[in-house]
């Protein structure tokens, strides 16, 4: 009896999670498309600013997130996340007022930090309310809801912003902010299961996290792969291929539109498509053949902007690049996160989760300032430069995939072994240094 009521509070916390990313996306879905727009016009603050604040995003979550890890462990993940929401609506609220260059990015900095850390404090909740059996469905239903929230919040503001009003602006950044807000009453009702805590492993697990976790072989070599993931994949989607198709393939920004859009659609439609099959396979080979879905998605891509084709054609050919990257997101997503979980030592997931969440972050800095010259200047190399990429995100795979044991490349073939909170019952082959 007493297991039946703790699976029914797993249950109603993870129905709130669940809601909590979708509102979260929603929020941010409302902003985003016109983040630069907003700042560089309509502010009339130029490019040069807009460009300093994406920036300022990017260099705020590389500052939090290792402080962000170390709280989750020692205070839970609930905690942190609602002081994370709050730090954002107050960062969306005084962009959406600020007028001045040093306000916006410091309202910019506030929002960045806030998002950043939401992500390892709502991962780490899936890990602490999931089983071996249900975390990857459990991720794989974050990530539809996380794109289904930001396809629909930007397709509503887009009918809501107006480039001549600085009001219309101004309302977004609300709505944002009370997303946040909202966001803040729903994980408040949140009635977490118990979950150990780094004080509650054994001591050598209290010393030095940060040496623990660059011990692990396996984490390492999962941590490179999820740069090159997110640096070649990820990185280029509003850069690099975006420039790349503006100026080698001629693309115009409605089907620009079309292609993000199509990459959606087949997340949305694509993801519990695929997670029965990603299940009952080993999570290093379906990773390995992301690299090579992604491969074909760069040559696609270079018959866009390379071939002969019609312009048509070309245009054809890079909505399907995106719709391929598209395919390959929806693979990833049940199965990097709780191979990331599954990895983390007992009471260590929050550390883990936020240490993988600050490569991302560091991936996603790195990928346009390298892809968004290439992309519009070197046609060529910069196809071929990612091709290689994906082609290596193949091979590190397949090489992590002997590092890991059973129980984290392929939890089904052991089912319950798997304990709950993100360890395993056999330790990894050659996991530490």
């Amino acid at each position: 009896m007493r297991e039946v009521d703790v699976t029914r509070a797993r249950g109603a916390a993870m129905r709130r999670i669940h809601v909590g990313n979708a509102l979260s996306a929603f929020g941010l879905g409302f902003t985003v498309p016109y983040l630069y727009v907003y700042v560089a016009q309509v502010r009339g603050l130029g490019a040069m600013t807009a460009g300093s604040v994406l920036a300022v995003f990017a260099v705020a979550a590389l500052i939090v997130l290792p402080f962000a890890g170390r709280a989750i462990v020692r205070r839970g993940p609930l905690p942190v996340l609602l002081a994370a929401l709050v730090t954002a609506a107050v960062g969306a609220m005084s962009l959406g007022l600020a007028g001045s260059a040093a306000t916006v990015l410091m309202s910019a900095a506030l929002l960045g930090a806030g998002q950043a850390v939401m992500q390892p404090a709502l991962a780490t909740m899936i890990v602490d309310c999931s089983t071996a059996e249900t975390r990857s469905r459990a991720f794989a239903t974050q990530f539809f809801l996380q794109n289904l929230g930001l396809g629909v919040g930007g397709l509503i503001g887009g009918h809501l912003v107006d480039a001549t009003r600085v009001s219309s602006f101004t309302l977004l950044f609300a709505i944002e902010a009370a997303m946040f807000l909202l966001l803040v009453v729903v994980m408040a009702t949140v009635r977490m299961p118990r979950a150990p805590r780094l004080g509650d492993a054994p001591t050598q697990s209290a010393r030095g996290s940060w040496k623990q976790l660059l011990g692990n072989r396996a984490m390492v070599q999962l941590c490179v792969l999820g740069f090159v993931m997110f640096f070649a994949c990820y990185g280029q989607f509003e850069s690099g291929l975006s420039a790349y198709g503006v100026e080698a393939a001629g693309i115009s920004t409605s089907a620009l539109g079309t292609a993000l859009a199509a990459n959606t659609a087949v997340i949305v439609v694509a993801q519990f498509a695929v997670l029965r099959f990603v299940e009952r396979r080993k999570r290093s080979r379906v990773i390995a053949a992301v690299g090579l879905i992604w491969a074909v998605a760069w040559l696609v891509a270079g018959y866009a902007g390379l071939g002969h084709g019609s312009q048509e054609m070309a245009t054809a050919a890079f909505v399907s690049t995106y719709a391929l990257f598209g395919l390959g997101e929806a693979l990833l997503s049940p199965t990097v996160a709780p191979l990331v979980a599954d990895l983390a030592p007992t009471g260590m997931a929050g550390q883990y989760n936020s240490a993988f969440a600050l490569v991302k972050q560091l991936a996603l800095a790195v990928g346009p300032a390298v892809g968004g010259p290439m992309g519009a200047a070197l046609h060529g190399p910069y196809i071929v430069t990612f091709l290689l990429f994906s082609l290596g995100i193949t091979v590190l795979a397949l090489r992590l995939g002997r590092l890991l044991g059973v129980a984290q490349d392929q939890p089904s073939a052991v089912g319950s072994r798997v304990v709950s909170r993100g360890g395993v019952s056999a330790e990894p082959v050659s996991a530490e240094a």
